[in-house]
């Protein structure tokens, strides 16, 4: 009960800690607007951390490596903090422990970046149908426009309905499903052989 308790306070602080920063790296790369609710909100709660990891690294292409870096490092603590409290002998097991668990880091922030993207593209679609003149929608707009828009290419309007929302969230549960979780499979055998 004890670790159950735990592993739900670990899970909040990932949810926390990781998906904002992943979040102010989207945010930045698709070039969404800066002012708005969301993006103060998500620079001030990660701004701690990236703040000083800018002096150490810096942006790179537009990137902003920092935000990146910061949920990388932040979700291979959690997951060594996750795997020790459910009875994993994690700091007495072999020298590819700690390799497995950053490439499973590194794959569960792709499954983030893919949960967030659903996330998004949801808000989108509800924002465009209920509410098109919505102030937040410019935010959305950017952040789902780059994956839609090559849908919207190819897939018509069907009656004056966008499908291209549906269609991209079949193909992020595939993602999630096939690729993503074979990556998840090898890291998890990587840490039972490390």
């Amino acid at each position: 009960m004890f670790s159950q308790a735990v592993s739900f306070l670990l899970e909040t602080v990932e949810f926390v800690i990781v998906y904002p920063a992943l979040l102010r790296f989207y945010l930045q790369v698709m070039r969404a607007p800066a002012r708005n609710p969301i993006s103060n909100f998500v620079i001030a709660i990660t701004d701690f951390a990236v703040k000083p990891l800018r002096k150490l690294v810096p942006g790179m292409n537009g990137m902003d490596v920092a935000s990146l870096l910061w949920a990388w490092l932040a979700e291979t603590l959690l997951l060594l903090l996750f795997l020790s409290v459910g009875g994993g002998k994690i700091f007495s097991a072999g020298a590819f422990v700690l390799p497995a668990i950053m490439f499973l880091a590194f794959v569960r922030l792709l499954q983030f970046s893919v949960r967030l993207l659903i996330f998004v593209v949801i808000v989108q679609a509800l924002i465009s149908w209920l509410s098109p003149y919505h102030p937040m929608r410019p935010v959305f707009d950017a952040l789902t426009s780059r994956f839609l828009r090559p849908i919207q290419r190819v897939l018509p309007t069907l009656g004056g309905v966008d499908l291209s929302p549906l269609v991209l969230f079949v193909v992020c549960q595939l993602l999630l499903m096939i690729p993503l979780g074979i990556l998840e499979n090898t890291a998890m055998q990587m840490l039972a052989h490390g």
